[in-house]
C-alpha cells in the first residue's frame, strides 16, 4: 500500500530540521526548492550554492540566470516548473556531494518527487542524473536522451554552470532545452 504524500509545507518543515548529516553545521539555511507544486517538470540539480545558501533557493547565482533563459528555450518559465537540488545544503566550497549526504538528503527529494508528481524530470548534471536514473553512465552520454525510470520521464541535460565554464556545452544545452520543449508541446518542433 503506497503511504500518502507529503504535503511540500509539511517537507519543508521537516528539511528546515534536518541534522542527518554534516552539512547541516555549515548551512545558512536549508534550500528546499521552488515553484509550481503541480508542475509538469521538475528540475533536478545537485546540490546549493553559495547564493542559494544565503537566499534559501534554487539557481538563483549565475547559473540560475542561465536556467531561466534556458526554460524559455523550451517554452517554460520558472513559475511553471519545480526546482530542486539531491542536496538541501550547500557542500562546503562547493565542492561534489559524498556518498553519505546523497543518502542522508535524498528521501527528501522523493518525497518531493512523490508529492509533486510530475510528468518529466529533467536531471541537470552527472549528481542529479546517476540518482535518479540509478545508474554509472555519465552525463555526457546521456544528455538530451529520453529515459525512464519508474512511472517519470526523465530527461538528462548538463548543468547550466557547465556552460559558464565550457562554451561548447552552450550549444548542447540549448538543444537540449529546445527538444525538452518539443517532448512537452511548449515548443513548436524546429523544420
Amino acid at each position: 500500500m503506497e503511504h500518502p504524500h507529503i504535503p511540500l509545507d509539511q517537507l519543508r518543515a521537516e528539511v528546515a530540521e534536518c541534522r542527518r548529516c554534516p552539512l547541516c553545521d555549515g548551512r545558512t539555511q536549508t534550500v528546499f526548492g521552488t515553484g509550481d507544486p503541480n508542475a509538469r517538470v521538475l528540475i533536478v540539480g545537485e546540490a546549493p550554492g553559495k547564493n542559494e545558501d544565503l537566499q534559501g533557493e534554487p539557481f538563483v547565482g549565475a547559473a540560475g540566470k542561465y536556467l531561466s533563459e534556458l526554460l524559455a528555450i523550451a517554452g517554460l518559465t520558472r513559475e511553471e516548473v519545480f526546482i530542486a537540488n539531491v542536496l538541501k545544503c550547500r557542500p562546503p566550497s562547493n565542492r561534489d556531494p559524498r556518498p553519505e549526504e546523497i543518502q542522508a538528503c535524498t528521501p527528501f527529494l522523493r518525497e518531493q518527487t512523490r508529492t509533486i508528481n510530475p510528468e518529466f524530470i529533467v536531471t541537470l548534471g552527472n549528481f542529479s542524473t546517476k540518482f535518479i536514473l540509478k545508474t554509472d553512465v555519465g552525463i555526457t552520454r546521456l544528455h538530451g536522451t529520453l529515459q525512464q525510470a519508474g512511472r517519470f520521464k526523465v530527461f538528462p541535460i548538463f548543468h547550466p554552470a557547465a556552460a559558464l565554464y565550457d562554451g561548447k556545452k552552450r550549444e548542447a544545452l540549448e538543444n537540449d532545452f529546445a527538444t525538452l520543449g518539443e517532448l512537452l508541446g511548449t515548443r513548436p518542433a524546429s523544420n
